[in-house]
């Protein structure tokens, strides 16, 4: 990722590119002087991007607004640290007057420069407005970490008749020509500045005041075929591009639920591969009626090289064995792999790769893909999970082919912060799998899924009840629903 962008700009482009930024800042300067006459659709259009963005960025951020404006999204956001820099001197004064607890510099964004990272980027309506967009991008690259994440809103120039009507009416400010930026130029222009596209979905329809109009247009409508395609704006979620695994190698904790796996214990002992810069062994006991705990204590004596210990879960559900588990761990990388050996242990180092990659920030096993064992799922259980593949995929806008298979793998870190914001969805998951997805992607997470060959159980039974289970994953559909895609 290159960290200045390459200047190649003659003497007449110079000239032009400031003759353009000279007659926008006086623009900029002219409505910041009547600010305070903000037509109605300007203030209701911009009050439903502040939901949007409180709703993707959580309080306590580290924050920088590229074109801040008065610094109002951004103080919204509640950052930890907040900056906001514009090239219009009267819009700075207006946002330092209002907004004192947040830093804010006078710069153009073709040109700015800051000895710090930050963990959200937003550029909220500038593409529409800038010279030269990939120059922007290339200059946000050195304020990035691995976990940055970039926003942008651009709003769509298919509205362009309803706006001119709009401020004929009063309705709306007038503008200078601007930008016509689609989804697919922005994707573009962001893979060019090195830059990955996490997810893009539209939001406002309705981009003026009337609470049962507006919740039912900006929430629900443009959400849904064919409306969306009448959306006035558009949001992206991009990430900066993977880099170079990780020195030294991480460590990694495998966590294994394990509920009457007496005949399968040695076998994960065993067939657990080492990974990274070591490998341990959780496992995770639940109310067996077989003799599991006491087979865990055998194969931990009988197996003193492996670094692996164990637990029993005073709760119920694999959930909670898994929360207990990866509390317990002290690995750098959480993985959970099922005691039931239907996905192969000798799996696991491709989910390592391609977490250490960069290629994912939370990778997700399928079972949906390669042929399975005769025995290995009821016809009506894939059924059931086909269905809820395309569900949930379309609930979280990025793919997800199986929510139920149980090893997914994420860096501890990152699950530490979907644990902390926990209370946003509540305590709803007994299997554990919506936890870790739903929390994915409410942080912002990079979701891959990675195909595995599926067994079919060589000891014991199978611990679902598919039609309890399959009631479950429909509460699971509609809390997605309520707290990801209609909000």
């Amino acid at each position: 990722m290159a960290n200045k962008p390459n200047q190649v700009f003659g003497d007449p482009e110079r000239e032009s590119h400031l003759n353009y930024t000279i007659r926008r800042i006086a623009s900029w300067a002219a409505i910041a002087s009547r600010h305070s006459d903000d037509p109605s659709g300007g203030r209701a259009y911009r009050r439903r991007l502040v939901e949007v963005y409180q709703n993707l960025i959580s309080p306590g951020q580290r924050v920088l607004e590229v074109g801040c404006g008065t610094g109002d999204l951004l103080a919204a956001l509640e950052p930890s640290y907040g900056v906001g820099v514009d090239f219009c001197p009267e819009m700075l004064s207006l946002a330092r007057t209002r907004h004192p607890e947040l830093e804010f510099i006078l710069a153009d964004a073709h040109e700015l420069e800051l000895d710090q990272t930050f963990d959200y980027i937003i550029l909220s309506d500038l593409l529409n407005d800038v010279w030269d967009a990939q120059v922007v991008f290339q200059r946000l690259a050195p304020l990035c970490h691995g976990r940055t994440r970039i926003v942008i809103n651009n709003y769509s120039r298919l509205w362009g008749p309803v706006l001119s009507l709009a401020r004929l009416l009063g309705l709306a400010r007038r503008n200078l020509p601007q930008n016509w930026f689609t989804v697919p130029d922005t994707a573009n222009l962001l893979d060019l500045g090195g830059f990955e596209v996490i997810r893009a979905w539209p939001v406002i329809i309705w981009p003026l005041a009337g609470r049962p109009l507006k919740w039912l247009c900006n929430r629900v409508l443009v959400r849904l075929w064919p409306f969306r395609h009448l959306a006035a704006a558009n949001m992206l979620l991009a990430r900066p591009a993977p880099e170079a695994p990780p020195e030294p190698e991480p460590t990694v904790s495998v966590i294994i639920p394990a509920r009457n796996e007496a005949g399968n214990i040695e076998q994960l002992m065993r067939r657990t591969p080492e990974m990274g810069g070591g490998t341990e062994i959780i496992f995770v006991e639940g109310h067996s009626s077989d003799d599991t705990w006491a087979e865990i204590q055998r194969v931990l004596a009988a197996y003193p090289d492996r670094d692996a210990k164990a637990f029993q879960q005073s709760g119920k559900g694999k959930g909670d064995a898994v929360r207990l588990g990866f509390k317990e761990a002290s690995g750098d990388i959480l993985m959970i792999l099922d005691a039931d050996i239907s996905v192969p242990p000798e799996y696991m180092p491709r989910f390592y790769q391609a977490l250490v990659s960069g290629r994912g920030e939370y990778i997700n096993g399928v079972r949906l893909v390669y042929p399975m064992e005769q025995k290995a799922m009821r016809p009506i259980n894939l059924m059931g999970n086909k269905f809820f593949s395309v569900a949930f995929s379309w609930v979280l806008e990025q793919p997800i082919k199986d929510t139920l298979c149980g090893t997914k793998v994420m860096y501890k870190s990152d699950y530490e912060r979907i644990a902390a914001n926990r209370a946003y969805f509540g305590e709803f998951d007994p299997f554990g799998d919506f936890d870790l997805i739903f929390g994915a992607a409410k942080q912002n997470m990079k979701m891959v899924d990675l195909p595995i060959r599926y067994r079919e159980r060589t000891y014991g039974d199978t611990n679902i009840s598919r039609w309890s289970h399959g009631w479950l994953l429909l509460k699971m559909l509609w809390v997605g629903l309520k707290k990801l895609k209609f909000v």
